[in-house]
């Protein structure tokens, strides 16, 4: 049973029953380029990298599944309290917990499954090749698979229907100016709210000003390389 940790869905201290991921995953053959995809009861899906999840040092980030026991069932979430993590939540501990983005923390988790890596399945999503290395559109696209790819499909490449395809038929750089589209990155509901929203937003410690900007670099180069399907 790892230590207590702050989980990123309920942001309060916890204590849980918990697996390591890794020896869920002992004994299995995984391609060297390829993800570990969690999929949600909620849609959501979440692209895990197989070195990040098989890790067991704790001088890194430790990945677990924790497990809601049937005698005791995790809290409902804040604000929503019809909907829990459970039955499964992959969770961090160690050293460099840090460095797990809030996206890599799925809840409700149904399946974990071998795909090959996000761009390799889904060439739709990759920038120009001809873009250097240092190009923000590059670091933004790295963002974009692991905090967005989540819930979105861009050029119908992707694995979630829980939001709307961000470059199909418009791209939102299309139709927001910079700021708007920021806010809405940040706080949905600053920008505009109804009964059924879904996106609840990537406050400061899940996205800095600074990584939004890079997805919205992303986005604003990917608006000019539209793919139909």
């Amino acid at each position: 049973m790892p230590p207590r940790s702050k989980w990123r869905a309920y942001r309060v201290p916890m204590t849980y029953r918990a697996v390591p991921v890794a020896s869920l995953l002992a004994g299995i053959t995984l391609p060297p380029d390829g993800a570990i995809e969690a999929v949600a009861l909620n849609g959501f899906v979440a692209q895990l990298p197989p070195d990040l999840v098989r890790n067991t040092d704790a001088s890194k980030a430790v990945a677990w599944l924790a497990i809601e026991p049937a005698d005791h069932p995790w809290p409902p979430f804040p604000r929503r309290e019809h909907e829990s993590a459970g039955p499964f939540y992959i969770v961090w501990t160690g050293a460099e917990v840090g460095s797990i983005h809030s996206e890599q923390w799925p809840y409700q988790v149904a399946k974990l499954v071998s795909q090959p890596s996000p761009l390799s399945r889904w060439p739709a999503l990759a920038v120009d090749s001809a873009l250097p290395p240092t190009d923000p559109a590059r670091a933004g696209q790295a963002l974009f698979i692991v905090q967005c790819l989540t819930c979105h499909k861009l050029n119908g490449a992707g694995a979630a229907d829980v939001g709307p395809d961000l470059n199909l038929p418009q791209n939102p750089t299309e139709y927001f100016t910079p700021q708007g589209l920021h806010d809405l990155i940040r706080n949905p509901r600053a920008v505009r709210a109804w009964p059924a929203q879904a996106m609840l937003g990537f406050p400061p410690d899940h996205l800095t000003d600074r990584e939004i900007g890079l997805v919205i670099a992303y986005l604003k180069h990917m608006a000019g390389r539209k793919k139909p399907q």
